[in-house]
């Protein structure tokens, strides 16, 4: 290894101001109950709007009354239990390191942003409030519609591959060691 190229940096993840003595693993055990993990963390608001949306879950999961939208919304239920406390545990991790943790700040840091310009966010939520609503006035049924809740798994899961496909690189290795080159004397170059 060439000396030169060893000189150490400093770490760009970790912030010279001072660490705030956090347990991971505390906010990860108070992270399953609804907005503490966060409040643990010092992100008031951000504790409110996760005990605000754990009860909107209960409060719908409990009006739906047997139709086809109970498992639908009681996987979203699970999964968000589920991240409550995963959240809770990467920004105590970040506290303890001294990095500054924004009100909102979650498990992707701000320069980690998904390289879509589709805005799959708001079209899911659209797509939902449609379905919710075609059920409740009567043209459409949850229960219908629960039989061929994997064909949409399904046609995510092929989106994703159609796109990764997409991407240069993919199938031939971005990483791949071209061919050695002739000059003009016929001899190669490594």
């Amino acid at each position: 290894m060439n000396p030169s190229y060893t000189a150490s940096a400093p770490n760009p993840y970790l912030q010279t101001g001072p660490a705030i003595h956090t347990s991971p693993g505390l906010a990860f055990v108070l992270g399953f109950i609804p907005g503490v993990g966060a409040i643990y963390n010092a992100q008031y608001l951000k504790g409110l709007v996760h005990a605000i949306i754990f009860g909107l879950l209960i409060s719908m999961l409990d009006s739906i009354h047997n139709e086809g939208g109970a498992p639908f919304l009681a996987v979203v239920l699970m999964v968000f239990v589920f991240y409550m406390p995963f959240e809770a545990y990467h920004t105590a991790k970040k506290r303890l390191a001294g990095v500054p943790v924004e009100e909102f700040s979650s498990l992707m840091g701000p320069n980690q942003k998904i390289s879509t310009r589709t805005p799959v966010g708001p079209i899911l939520l659209i797509a939902i409030g449609v379905l919710f609503l075609l059920n409740t006035l009567g043209w459409l049924y949850f229960r219908d519609l629960a039989r061929f809740w994997p064909v949409v798994l399904i046609l995510v899961g092929a989106f994703m591959l159609y796109n990764r496909l997409r991407e240069p690189g993919v199938l031939t290795g971005s990483n791949a060691v071209p061919p050695p080159m002739a000059n003009e004397y016929g001899e190669t170059r490594q």
